[in-house]
C-alpha cells in the first residue's frame, strides 16, 4: 500500500472519521504483516495526534504504546521512505508532540509543546536581468507582458517565462539572464522554443533572438534542458569555459555547481557531445542513460555508462533522491533549496543514505526523518548545525 494512503487511513482512524469502505481497508492493513513497519511509522509520525485513552480498537494499543515511547534510540539504518507532503507535513509534530506526550505520561505534569521554528521549502521564482542591466523580480509579477527585448515579447504565464517569436530589430545581439537565488527554481521557454528548468542558485544567459549558425547559451549551477530540434542551427551550452555541450534536439541535465566535485552532464534522450578545453579526452558523445563527468581537479572526461538518470533529474520532478548519496552532498542540496548554511561541529560523518523525499517538505520535517538514522542536528536561525 502507498505510504500516503497508510497515513490517510491512520489519520482518519485517529479522527474517528473512517468511512465504511476505509474501515474495511484499515482492517486489512492491520492484518497484513508486510505493512506493519509502515503502519508503525505512520503512528510514530502522527504521535502528536494520539490519545491512547481514546483508542477505538484494543489490537491497536501496542502500536500506540510504541509510538508514544518512540524516544528510544533509532537503529542505525540508512533508509528513508518516500514521503509526500500529505504524509510528511505531520512529522513537524514529532519533536514537540512526542516530548509532550511522554513527559505527560512519565511525570504526570503539565508540559508545554514548543513548535519548532519552521524553515519553508523553496518555491518558484527568479530574477530576470534585461539587456540594459535592469532587473525584474519575477516572483512578484502577475501573468502578462513583462518586457519587450529586441522585438521579442517576454511573457510570464503561471510562473513560466516565454519569448514570443519575433524578428530581430537590428544586427546587434541582445542578451537576457535568468537567475534563481537559493530557495527558488524556475522554468523558461527560450526564443527557439527550448524548455529550460533552473534549479536553485543557478543562472542561464541567452540571446533574445537566435540567429546565425548556432544557438548558444551560458549556464551556471544546474539546469534541465528539452532542446527544440533544428538541425541547421546546433544548440550549445557553455559552462564558464570549462565545458561545452552540443546538441541538435534532446533532453539532458547539467549540474555545474562550483562546490560540486565535477561538472556532470546526464543524457535522457537523443545525443550530445561534451567537450572540455584542455582535457586529455577533448570530447565524448553520450547515448541515453550515460553521464559525462568533468572533474574540477583533473583534466579528463569520465563517462558513466549506466548513470542514475532518476537521481540526476529528481530535483526537476520535485524530489530529493538520496540513493547512495553521502551526507555532505545531501547537505549541499539542502543549503541551496532551503537557503540555509550547514556547519559541522565534529567533521563530516561518512554516511550514505537511501530513499526519496519530496521537496515540498519544510526543513524541520525532513530533519525528523534524518534523525531516525542517528544523525543529530540543531537549528540556530538559518544555520543548520550537524552535531555528530
Amino acid at each position: 500500500m502507498d505510504h500516503t494512503r497508510i497515513y490517510h487511513l491512520v489519520r482518519q482512524y485517529l479522527g474517528k472519521s473512517l468511512t465504511e469502505a476505509e474501515q474495511a481497508e484499515f482492517q486489512r492493513l492491520l492484518q497484513d504483516p508486510a505493512q506493519q513497519e509502515d503502519l508503525q511509522a505512520a503512528f510514530e509520525a502522527l504521535a502528536g495526534e494520539l490519545d491512547i485513552n481514546a483508542a477505538q480498537d484494543k489490537e491497536l494499543l501496542p502500536l500506540l504504546q510504541v509510538a508514544l515511547e518512540s524516544d528510544k534510540p533509532a537503529p542505525r539504518v540508512r533508509y528513508l521512505r518516500r514521503w509526500s507532503w500529505a504524509a510528511a507535513s505531520v512529522v513537524l509534530l514529532l519533536a514537540a508532540g512526542i516530548y509532550f506526550l511522554t513527559a505527560q505520561k512519565k511525570d504526570n505534569q503539565d508540559a508545554v509543546a514548543v513548535k519548532p521554528v519552521e524553515i519553508k521549502p523553496g518555491s518558484q521564482g527568479a530574477i530576470l536581468t534585461l539587456a540594459d542591466g535592469s532587473e525584474m523580480v519575477l516572483d512578484s509579477l502577475g501573468n502578462g507582458l513583462v518586457a519587450q527585448q529586441n522585438g521579442a515579447r517576454v511573457v510570464l504565464t503561471n510562473g513560466q517565462l516565454a519569448y514570443d517569436p519575433a524578428e530581430s530589430l537590428g544586427d546587434a545581439v541582445t542578451f537576457n539572464t535568468i537567475s534563481t537565488p537559493k530557495g527558488r527554481q524556475f522554468r523558461v521557454s527560450l526564443p527557439d522554443g527550448t524548455q529550460v528548468w533552473l534549479n536553485a542558485a543557478s543562472s542561464i544567459r541567452y540571446p533574445t533572438f537566435f540567429s546565425g549558425s548556432e544557438r548558444k547559451v551560458e549556464v551556471a549551477g544546474e539546469a534541465y534542458f528539452e532542446v527544440a530540434k533544428n538541425a541547421k542551427m546546433p544548440f550549445r551550452v557553455s559552462v564558464a569555459n570549462r565545458a561545452q555541450i552540443e546538441v541538435l534536439g534532446t533532453h539532458f541535465n547539467l549540474n555545474a555547481y562550483e562546490n560540486e566535485q565535477a561538472i556532470a552532464t546526464t543524457l535522457l534522450e537523443g545525443s550530445v557531445r561534451v567537450s572540455a578545453p584542455g582535457a586529455v579526452s577533448r570530447d565524448v558523445t553520450l547515448q541515453p542513460g550515460q553521464q559525462a563527468q568533468i572533474a574540477r581537479s583533473t583534466s579528463g572526461i569520465e563517462v558513466i555508462k549506466n548513470a542514475d538518470t532518476d537521481q540526476a533529474v529528481a530535483w526537476k520532478n520535485g524530489v530529493f533522491h538520496f540513493e547512495g548519496v553521502p551526507l555532505a552532498e545531501i547537505m549541499r542540496q539542502l543549503e541551496r533549496w532551503y537557503d540555509i548554511e550547514v556547519v559541522y561541529e565534529n567533521g563530516v560523518p561518512n554516511i550514505a543514505f537511501e530513499g526519496e523525499m519530496t521537496r515540498d517538505v519544510p526543513l524541520n520535517g525532513l530533519l525528523v526523518m534524518l534523525k531516525r538514522t542517528d544523525i543529530h542536528f540543531r537549528i540556530e536561525g538559518r544555520k543548520l548545525i550537524v552535531m555528530n
